[in-house]
């Protein structure tokens, strides 16, 4: 679970953030070997520490953080004192809880606090990433420089994730116009046929009997078929929240045949990006790996960045956890092992992640033009195995008709 705290170090300076522990004595005993002396410590809620599996909230909330950091960035640097920047961009935003997190962010800077600081008591807008990169920037006079930089890495974020999100639109409503054209066929059309079928008295293709059956089966049973498309959706809502429903998903992405490359294309970008601002950043590697493994979103990926701190522990390099094909694109192990021998791990890392997202976005376009004629064959056969299936019927009436005469 996640504590987030407030408190202050061997110096006396203020510190905050969230630290991950099994529980309260736990979180207080691993804050008192870092020197941390503890005024505040709460349990955060998962899904408000991590939402959206990790990285600065999701939707509306990451798109505001982003609009926010860039706006500030440009004040800051332009001279404008930090209280009077987040006062200017708090007036510009109407009344709702974004406004509200701003206010209380200033009002915590007007009492002395740090930016990075006032921003850990809103984990569900700045989380751990976030705060670190601002806290550097604090710690080395570079505020500006790294507002900037962080404004320009959550641009690139919610790009993607309009990227993502664009591209999986249409195939998502070809599915649901495909089911909606299944339920009417045998809801609506296929009793008129019934109908027609008894009165012939004919013997009909074992399709034909299928598909009556069916109808037959979905009209006496509707209320269940009602429940469950109404309950199945809130059902996977609950069961994806669970460690079990999202590893069971990210697993099926990452092995999935088509979408499975793009997917772990995805997730090593993301990987490569984070651990490359956080290095650029003068975060500490250790804190950048933790920092990461929180904020890559995946079980697989997470172990893997686990396996990496364990070896920075230990003094050795983290080319040997990262070098992992199956997870992990070769092109980003080969630009550490650059990074370590030129002393430049995380300018590398960003640049590989640029290109990268460059290659996906086009693979993910091209994996998406591959799914939609698919998902349309598939549509296209369903109602063509049902239509000839109604139609047969009549065609050998007609046949029997003809050869009558």
């Amino acid at each position: 679970m996640k504590f987030r705290y407030q408190g202050y170090d061997r110096s006396g300076a203020g510190v905050g953030a969230q630290i991950d522990a099994p529980d309260e004595p736990a979180a207080r005993e691993q804050l008192a070997r870092k020197g941390v002396a503890i005024s505040e410590l709460v349990r955060v809620r998962e899904a408000a520490a991590s939402p959206g599996g990790g990285g600065f909230g999701s939707g509306k909330r990451r798109e505001q953080v982003a609009a926010f950091l860039r706006q500030l960035s440009v004040l800051v640097e332009t001279g404008t004192p930090l209280v009077e920047a987040i006062t200017s961009i708090e007036k510009q935003l109407e009344e709702g809880p974004w406004r509200a997190t701003l206010a209380r962010v200033r009002e915590r800077l007007e009492e002395g606090a740090q930016l990075s600081d006032s921003m850990a008591a809103h984990p569900a807008y700045f989380d751990p990433v976030c705060r670190s990169l601002i806290a550097a920037g604090e710690s080395g006079g570079k505020l500006g420089d790294m507002l900037s930089r962080l404004a320009v890495f959550m641009r690139q974020q919610v790009k993607l994730r309009r990227t993502v999100t664009g591209a999986m639109a249409y195939p998502c409503l070809l599915i649901c116009v495909a089911f909606v054209v299944v339920v009417a066929m045998l809801g609506f059309v296929m009793p008129r046929f019934e109908g027609l079928f008894k009165s012939i008295d004919a013997k009909l293709p074992p399709t034909t009997e299928m598909l009556m059956g069916a109808s037959a089966f979905v009209r006496a049973h509707w209320y269940y078929f009602v429940a469950i498309a109404g309950a199945a959706p809130f059902a996977a809502w609950l069961w994806l929240r669970t460690h079990t429903g999202r590893s069971a998903v990210e697993r099926a992405m990452i092995r999935a045949p088509l979408l499975g490359p793009v997917t772990r294309a995805f997730a090593t970008a993301k990987l490569a990006r984070v651990l490359g601002v956080l290095l650029e950043g003068r975060v500490p590697m250790l804190d950048a790996l933790r920092l990461t493994r929180s904020a890559t979103g995946r079980d697989a990926y997470a172990r893997l960045v686990a396996r990496a701190e364990d070896a920075v522990t230990r003094g050795e390099s983290i080319l040997g956890a990262f070098n992992n094909p199956t997870l992990i694109n070769p092109s980003v192990t080969e630009a550490i092992r650059s990074g370590e021998r030129t002393g430049r791990v995380g300018a590398v890392l960003v640049q590989i992640a640029d290109h990268m997202d460059e290659d996906n976005d086009m693979a993910l376009k091209a994996a998406v033009g591959l799914l939609e004629p698919l998902i349309l064959i598939g549509l296209g056969l369903v109602v063509g195995v049902m239509a000839i299936s109604m139609f047969l019927p009549l065609f050998d009436l007609a046949a029997s008709g003809g050869g009558a005469h």
